[in-house]
């Protein structure tokens, strides 16, 4: 059973703390056997906010783990527990996949994990975190980066983000979706933390895109244009164009095929619809067209995703 580790010292910020064990500790309903074997690490009791945590063990089983997930650091201006430090970059080397929650990037970077990889944090702290270690590369308008072994993600929900996806990695979309739908959040989300930087997301009532992207969703096999969209969305395709990068931070046709990809992988996992048929469901058009997008943006080919990801008992829509 894959082993997550929650890294725990004084200092931490409870709500990153709380999300992670709100995804890893508690599995959707059939997965009890199959989920993960969750564990808080700590050097003892440990003050989270006004929160009392008392881990399950200490800093030195952290190399121990398959994932290790560090929360938030609450005041980035003092350096990390050398002690959490050590342990962090000891599982790192131990082979444990590590990410980072919010300001945690400042314990990964200071554990050297960071030194040459991309990486975020709050968009309050990206320039402090790449005044402090220059040699981070600091993307300060992405919600999480995943290097593989190394994964940082920006702040507060985007932290929520980067645990979906590390679920969805080990379990596929299907998974991650009935666990942001017990938690009630969106599976996914396009863009990057400069949309919040000086305006949050609009609501959906009264926005112009508000209605749009439901009507989208219900009619992603058929070949929509961005000037179908325009001219749904009563607005110029130019007008459209800025209004979508305001608020997911991509284009409009890269934002459709990311959600005609997304059905896809869902149906992958929960039918036996052959490619061909998926394609059309999904307005790829041809199984073709549908295994060049899908293999570039997922990384593997259709068949081969559907025999990782199959669904299991009770995890379906």
């Amino acid at each position: 059973m894959h082993r997550v580790a929650l890294a725990v010292t004084d200092g931490m910020l409870h709500f990153e703390l709380s999300l992670a064990y709100e995804v890893f500790g508690n599995g959707p309903a059939g997965l009890a056997g199959s989920w993960y074997d969750f564990v808080v690490c700590g050097p003892g009791a440990v003050r989270a906010g006004r929160f009392r945590v008392e881990p399950d063990e200490g800093l030195d089983r952290l190399p121990h783990a398959d994932t290790v997930i560090v929360p938030g650091w609450a005041d980035v201006d003092e350096d990390p527990p050398a002690a959490l430090v050590e342990a962090v970059r000891a599982a790192h080397e131990a082979g444990a996949r590590v990410a980072s929650l919010c300001t945690g990037a400042f314990v990964l970077a200071a554990a050297g994990l960071l030194d040459g990889r991309r990486a975020t944090t709050h968009w309050t702290h990206t320039d402090v975190l790449a005044a402090r270690h220059p040699r981070v590369e600091v993307d300060p308008d992405v919600l999480y980066v995943d290097n593989g072994s190394v994964l940082t993600s920006a702040g507060k929900a985007a932290a929520m983000d980067l645990c979906l996806h590390l679920v969805r990695r080990d379990h596929g979309s299907s998974v991650a979706n009935a666990v942001a739908r017990r938690l009630v959040v969106p599976p996914h989300r396009d863009g990057g933390q400069a949309q919040f930087v000086t305006a949050p997301v609009p609501a959906p009532d009264g926005h112009p895109l508000g209605e749009l992207f439901p009507w989208v969703i219900e009619r992603l096999d058929q070949p929509l244009t961005v000037e179908d969209l325009a001219r749904r969305a009563r607005m110029s395709a130019r007008n459209l164009g800025r209004q979508f990068r305001a608020v997911t931070g991509t284009t409009p046709l890269q934002w459709l095929l990311t959600q005609r990809i997304r059905y896809a992988q869902e149906l992958l996992e929960t039918t036996d619809d052959s490619v061909e048929a998926i394609a059309a469901a999904t307005g790829m058009g041809t199984a073709t067209t549908l295994r060049r997008h899908f293999n570039r943006t997922v990384g593997v080919p259709p068949d081969t995703y559907r025999r990782t990801f199959r669904a299991r008992p009770g995890t379906g829509p």
